[in-house]
């Protein structure tokens, strides 16, 4: 097979497709968002968004206006939500691109007053569009939100700014997959029916209501609402071990399938003797005669340095290879002395499987002290994704 990149990621199009549709039988009647920020978790923004939506997600969740657009630009046409901050000077391209947005700021309600935006749809002819907002409750999290006399005074000024479509209200957990103690996710969400009831003393009651992300919407049918926002679990990842146990103890019958492998290859092979440092820093001297591999993948890819550098394993011919030294920018090194046949060019893989062997996201977690997440989320995106 002729390559055309010295590493890469594959995603999986059927893994994908087979936990939106397990999320579907799980949901119900409630809507999914899939939640595709920061290059969809390292799998790919529009690769994976274009399977998402022939996979029949209701909404897109994205971080920023850029995100956003991307998506307008590749054909994506059902509502897209900006979950992240938008800056004043970009709600003008979120309007004429029909990008919904989050709301926390009265700032922000005085910038849309000076656009003086004219509600005519999310479809209009040409330049002239509504702003479509999401509040966003702060119940808990201490981020991002408004609560109490604020929200009250939010809303009415909101209602007082011409164009402007109040089409839903949020929140997020703060504690809901890291625990198996849910009580304080259900006093947010008791916040959460405060605020609803807030909104409807003032006459509003979006369409939309959401506040369940992929723990909630697995572990906690009261979160959804209709629609859930799932993220890490879509791709086919556990939001920690803490919510699989709680499924399993559940006898949910939810199965998530990994959606991304990240491969390299061989560029060169080196035999060295008993003694023979090994990289920058000579952190690392070889335990015997060796037959080592140099591989071109480095933390500029996202493989880190610090806690990866000569404890990490890859899978060679479907074998196990323990990375040598410390890792550079764009190389790394690994002992293939117990590999038969090995030569340049042979296929590395760094997250995934390889004959009997895999590596797992969450494998290369626990040994940097992370969660999975930032083990995706940081290859990085300048990587061809493939999708296959």
């Amino acid at each position: 097979m002729r390559r055309s990149s010295k590493t890469w990621v594959e995603i999986s199009h059927s893994a994908l497709t087979s936990n939106i549709s397990a999320f579907r039988t799980h949901l119900g009647e409630t809507g999914i968002m899939a939640v595709v920020k920061s290059n969809a978790y390292g799998h790919g923004l529009i690769e994976t968004s274009k399977i998402a939506d022939k996979a029949g997600v209701e909404w897109f969740g994205v971080d920023n206006v850029d995100e956003g657009l991307a998506l307008r630009k590749n054909g994506i046409i059902k509502p897209i939500l900006i979950l992240g901050y938008t800056l004043n000077s970009r709600l003008r391209d979120c309007i004429d691109a029909g990008l919904s947005f989050v709301i926390y700021n009265t700032e922000t309600v005085r910038a849309l007053q000076l656009l003086k935006v004219r509600p005519i749809g999310r479809h209009p002819s040409k330049n002239i569009r509504a702003a479509f907002v999401h509040l966003k409750i702060e119940t808990g999290t201490t981020r991002q939100g408004i609560a109490g006399a604020e929200l009250r005074s939010l809303v009415r000024a909101l209602k007082r700014t011409p164009g402007v479509v109040i089409e839903g209200v949020m929140t997020h957990y703060a504690n809901i997959e890291d625990t198996t103690d849910s009580s304080y996710a259900e006093l947010q969400l008791k916040r959460y029916h405060k605020a609803i009831k807030l909104l409807r003393d003032e006459g509003i009651d979006p369409p939309w209501k959401h506040t369940a992300c992929s723990a909630a919407a697995i572990l906690f049918p009261d979160t959804r609402f209709n629609l859930a926002r799932i993220g890490i679990a879509m791709y086919g990842l556990w939001p920690s071990k803490e919510t699989q146990k709680t499924a399993i103890h559940q006898k949910q019958k939810l199965r998530l399938t990994p959606a991304l492998t990240w491969k390299t290859i061989i560029a060169q092979i080196k035999y060295v003797k008993k003694g023979t440092p090994v990289s920058y820093g000579l952190t690392y001297r070889v335990q015997h005669n060796a037959k080592l591999a140099i591989l071109p993948i480095g933390y500029w890819d996202g493989y880190d340095r610090r806690r990866l550098s000569n404890t990490a394993e890859v899978l060679v011919r479907g074998q196990r290879c323990k990375i040598v030294g410390c890792i550079c920018m764009n190389m790394c090194i690994i002992d293939v002395t117990n590999v038969r046949g090995v030569r340049p060019e042979d296929e590395v893989v760094i997250i995934g499987k390889q004959k009997t062997e895999e590596i797992t996201a969450d494998d290369l977690a626990a040994q940097i002290g992370t969660i999975n997440y930032e083990i995706v989320t940081r290859i990085n995106p300048l990587i061809q994704r493939i999708v296959h």
